[in-house]
């Protein structure tokens, strides 16, 4: 067996380098995003034009669970501009497409620490990740290494956290009575098991409450033609497996152990069942 051995790097700077450039590290990303080191991700775009705001560099899915990355690169030092536009395309994407769990990437040569302190202040609100890349040569071989800084901090629906009370009005102007009133018929399944909740008008989506207090077991969101089901149950696979027989429009997060279900009035009839055991799984698992 032949000896290792050890060979220091070379480290070089893409934005000073003759040859190479930020269309050169883009094309790198897509042909692999794993190299992000943010999972078994897919290209879904590259260069999207934003209306009125440029192009997202990449953007990037998870295949399983359809959660979105906008991309943004700067060669260098990040600055005042670069975190701006990354905040802002993925601003707009997430409104455009607001049923996909979005996630802003920003990936820069030199994470400075002005940076970290500036972008401090958005984590917790903008689930935002930084990568900090630097391109390596041994040799005559180069390689591209990339390495998180910032992670997001999970969002979560506690009581200071839920955002602008809304009301009911509020929410049959966007939905309709018809979609409104499916999260009535949801009320009304969990009362058999819990008595005594009531549903809390949100701005982004309409939670639960007992006695003044917020409990979000599950919460429910309103669209145009369907509600949204949305709550946590970790990895309960007899419930979700049923889930996906029926028909129902399933997706899981597995990093946030929650899951979204898409129904309509008819779906709810349908598979009555299946959604009463699922509501009070969710909220036994609640209490413990």
């Amino acid at each position: 067996m032949n000896e290792l051995k050890f060979v220091k790097p070379e480290k070089l700077s893409i934005k000073n380098h003759p040859q190479l450039n930020e269309k050169w590290v883009q094309e790198r990303i897509a042909e692999d995003p794993s190299i992000l080191g943010l999972g078994d991700l897919q290209l879904k775009d590259i260069e999207k034009i934003q209306p009125g705001a440029g192009r997202l560099d990449l953007l990037l899915r998870d295949p399983e669970t359809e959660e979105r990355y906008e991309v943004e690169i700067q060669l260098g030092a990040t600055d005042e501009s670069h975190i701006i536009r990354t905040i802002e395309y993925w601003d707009l994407e997430r409104k455009r497409y607001p049923q996909y769990d979005h996630h802003a990437v920003i990936v820069a040569e030199d994470i400075t620490s002005r940076f970290l302190n500036v972008i401090s202040l958005f984590n917790g609100h903008i689930p935002l990740i930084a990568l900090q890349m630097r391109l390596i040569k041994i040799g005559d071989q180069i390689s591209l290494i990339f390495t998180k800084v910032l992670d997001e901090l999970a969002l979560g629906f506690e009581e200071d956290e839920e955002g602008p009370e809304a009301d009911r009005d509020y929410w049959t102007k966007y939905s309709g009575m018809e979609i409104i009133s499916l999260a009535d018929e949801l009320l009304k399944i969990i009362h058999n098991f819990a008595p005594g909740f009531k549903l809390k008008y949100n701005k982004q989506y309409i939670g639960l409450a007992k006695e003044g207090m917020a409990n979000n077991f599950v919460w429910f969101t309103p669209r145009k033609k369907c509600l949204l089901i949305e709550g946590k149950l970790g990895k309960l696979e007899e419930i979700l497996n049923k889930l996906r027989e029926t028909g129902l429009d399933v997706t899981e997060y597995p990093k946030w152990g929650t899951y979204r279900i898409k129904f309509t009035e008819k779906d709810l009839h349908k598979n009555m069942e299946i959604l009463s055991s699922l509501l009070e799984k969710a909220y036994k698992a609640s209490l413990e």
